[in-house]
């Protein structure tokens, strides 16, 4: 595991996992969400993650990315920046040589699971020789959204806590259990379908040797959101659940209103969501 004094994510979700408290990871596709995370954050004085995915690199030529960094860097608040989900070897070495990233997830699951181990071995010495916390998902969850290669015909793959355990050998600082939940949608509350125990059982398992993180929160209700803290999550991603209302207000509003506003108004709208999670997660008020 990289050193904590050298890496601020893994300073902010120590801190977070010792606290019993979590804070959003939130997924970003432009400028409007990375301001509200950056807003919210600072007043709920809440730790945040602005999280993007690899398009955003391909798409802006990085530029999305040092827009977010400098946002980060000059916050009040703790705000770092991750790249989620990194499923190709050379992305992943442009983000880590490129600089603006605390931290990578080396997303190998779409590989079988020996495959899997081996190249994130490789891209997490390669993360920590330049600095850059890593992130894996042991397992493999079902589903995709939008920067997520999905899963395909792929069968997916519950964590157990020997798999766990085994990823943490590859030297990972954050680890992405699979219990049931899913990238996407669930389509209703009561298809949401957790397997608490199963993530009990790898939260007692790897205590003290790696740090837990929580993927595929779409519709997920506060309550559980609060039992998936409860039971060690410390950064929670969040993705609909931020842009839900920017997103009905832009299909509701676009071209009726000037774009500074559908803007502005947006940026509102995501802020609101991301300081109820905050709300929700125990991390408001704890920086």
């Amino acid at each position: 595991m990289l050193g904590l004094e050298t890496n601020k994510a893994l300073q902010m979700i120590k801190a977070a996992e010792e606290g019993g408290y979590g804070f959003p990871g939130v997924v970003s596709y432009n400028i409007e969400t990375i301001v509200a995370a950056v807003r919210a954050a600072e007043a709920k004085r809440s730790p945040v993650q602005i999280l993007l995915f690899p398009w955003a690199i391909d798409y802006s030529d990085g530029l999305l990315v040092k827009a977010a960094a400098a946002a980060a860097h000059s916050a009040s608040v703790p705000i770092t920046v991750h790249l989620d989900h990194a499923q190709d070897e050379d992305i992943i070495k442009k983000a880590a040589d490129a600089g603006g990233f605390d931290s990578i997830m080396i997303d190998m699951s779409h590989f079988e699971k020996e495959e899997n181990l081996s190249k994130t071995a490789k891209l997490v010495q390669y993360c920590h020789d330049r600095g850059i916390a890593t992130e894996a998902e042991p397992g493999r969850m079902e589903g995709g959204e939008d920067g997520v290669q999905d899963t395909g015909n792929l069968e997916g793959l519950l964590t157990t806590p020997e798999e766990a355990n085994r990823f943490i050998t590859t030297g990972i600082d954050f680890l992405a259990p699979a219990f049931g939940n899913l990238h996407g949608h669930y389509g209703a509350v009561e298809n949401i379908k957790l397997d608490f125990d199963r993530l009990d059982r790898i939260r007692h398992s790897t205590k003290g040797r790696v740090h837990l993180v929580l993927h595929g929160t779409n519709d997920f209700p506060d309550g559980i959101m609060q039992g998936c803290v409860k039971y060690g999550m410390t950064r929670c991603n969040v993705n609909d659940l931020a842009i839900y209302k920017y997103n009905r207000y832009i299909a509701e509003n676009a071209g009726k209103v000037p774009l500074t506003t559908l803007m502005e108004d947006g940026t509102k709208l995501i802020q609101e969501c991301i300081e109820h999670q905050m709300d929700v997660m125990g991390g408001t008020g704890k920086v």
